[in-house]
């Protein structure tokens, strides 16, 4: 499996991925992703500014995430306390194909930033998701994040995650 940069030719698959799972967000009971964001256009500005990533095998799109090597404002603000005050990226907007649920593919995918961020030089991953995103947990949990406090996004609650990955 590969993690690369998305092109816009792949955009109509990113979005049939992101609908995939804001269904199962709605089927969940949650409100993460009912109101009209992720869009279209989401992807659009994502792939425009070179967040916009893929996880593909064998030519197939099996996930989506935003990777974004910059500052996130909502992150300035936390109730709780950040690991670190380095450089660090987000990860924002995964999802995985329904095809490939089950299998690992978004833990993978998270394995696979952690190997981009250590070819850039940036040691730190913050991340957050809904307080009754189970899955999205449990794969922090797994790959050793940290449970940092609350963030606010759009005036809603998060959980806020860091991890600190070893320099080589």
């Amino acid at each position: 499996m590969i993690l690369r940069k998305a092109v816009f030719s792949e955009l109509p698959v990113i979005w049939g991925i992101l609908q995939q799972a804001i269904e199962q967000r709605k089927q969940d009971g949650s409100d993460q992703w009912q109101n009209g964001y992720p869009n279209e256009q989401t992807v659009h500005d994502d792939i425009t500014k070179g967040y916009a990533y893929v996880l593909i095998d064998n030519n197939n799109i099996l996930a989506y995430a935003a990777i974004i090597f910059d500052v996130e404002p909502a992150y300035n603000y936390i109730i709780g306390k950040w690991l670190t005050n380095d450089d660090y990226v987000v990860v924002h907007r995964v999802a995985t194909s329904n095809a490939v649920k089950g299998k690992g593919i978004a833990t993978h995918l998270f394995r696979e930033v952690e190997k981009l961020c250590v070819e850039r030089k940036v040691y730190s991953i913050k991340v957050d998701t809904n307080f009754d995103n189970i899955p999205m947990m449990r794969i922090f949990d797994k790959l050793a994040y940290t449970y940092c406090g609350e963030i606010f996004i759009s005036g809603a609650s998060r959980r806020a995650y860091e991890k600190v990955i070893p320099r080589t």
